[in-house]
């Protein structure tokens, strides 16, 4: 991927964007970590990246935005426009062809700045306390820190449904072997301890629930804050989206990786392919209630 670099130097402030080692007596610097495809929406885009920076009461002090292949001439537009006016520096890596998810998240991994690194979707909206919640958290000494969210279609203040992950690790951990402990687009993580279990690889559709199962197997120490700190995008066809034969291959190759790591037992692994799997198949009606009631934890 090729990089464009623009420093833009947040008013009021006298950090060095270096990216030197930091201070423990000082509050940690960070990364927003933010990938784009051809399939996102230049407006949505504009709405992710304002709220997630600009509207913070504590905001990144540095933004990657990972372009995933050649992007609408639209949004590519709307990408320049947030370079120029970010009261941040940030880089745009620039993809000549789309990778997928995985890899991307990866490069963007490799130009942050900063180790403790910042999640973000390009059609999401980040509540302005989201940061001033998770940061302190992860200067405790957390290495991974989620958080709920609230589900919305066209309008942002329409709420539909609230996701509310597990919060403590040891309900985390016992999550994990049967669904995805946190809310991806919420995260905030070290960098170092990503790229130390292989980051997100290209595992397609579950990158993120893998690159978490390493991390508990690795002993990382993780926690979720219950209140919602993003507002999700849940766009038509979510739901016909989770199922199909593409989704049932992803979901038997993820549960087969799981039993290799040695992050499920012989009868997790069976539960997994028989629950979760099925789940792939049923009617998208059935899956909708499903994925409410048993896939998420989830609070209408």
């Amino acid at each position: 991927m090729s990089r464009v670099t623009v420093v833009a130097p947040r008013p009021g402030t006298d950090r060095d964007d270096a990216g030197e080692a930091e201070d423990p007596a000082l509050p940690a610097q960070f990364s927003l970590l933010l990938p784009v495809w051809a399939g996102d929406r230049a407006d949505h885009l504009t709405g992710a990246f304002r709220s997630s920076v600009d509207e913070q009461t504590r905001r990144p002090d540095h933004v990657v935005i990972v372009r995933d292949g050649p992007v609408p001439a639209a949004l590519d537009a709307a990408i320049a426009e947030l370079v120029a006016s970010s009261p941040v520096p940030v880089d745009v890596l620039a993809g000549e062809r789309n990778r997928g998810l995985g890899p991307a998240l990866d490069a963007g991994l490799e130009a942050c700045r900063y180790d403790v690194v910042a999640r973000m979707d390009a059609d999401d909206i980040s509540l302005p306390h989201r940061f001033a919640v998770q940061l302190p958290i992860i200067e405790s000494g957390i290495d991974l820190v989620g958080s709920g969210l609230q589900e919305f279609g066209d309008d942002p203040d329409e709420i539909v449904g609230t996701r509310t992950p597990p919060v403590d690790a040891h309900d985390i951990a016992v999550r994990a072997r049967f669904a995805d402990p946190f809310n991806h687009p919420t995260v905030v993580y070290r960098r170092d301890l990503v790229r130390a279990v292989g980051g997100y690889s290209d595992f397609a559709l579950m990158e993120d629930y893998l690159l978490w199962a390493k991390l508990l197997v690795a002993g990382a120490r993780v926690a979720n804050v219950a209140e919602p700190l993003v507002k999700y995008r849940v766009g038509a066809g979510a739901y016909a989206r989770r199922g199909g034969l593409g989704q049932l291959r992803a979901e038997l190759a993820v549960q087969r990786r799981f039993r290799q790591l040695g992050f499920t037992t012989r009868g997790q692994f069976a539960r997994n392919v028989v629950v979760r799997g099925g789940y792939r198949l049923v009617p998208e009606s059935l899956r909708r209630m499903a994925y409410r009631k048993v896939i998420a934890t989830y609070r209408g």
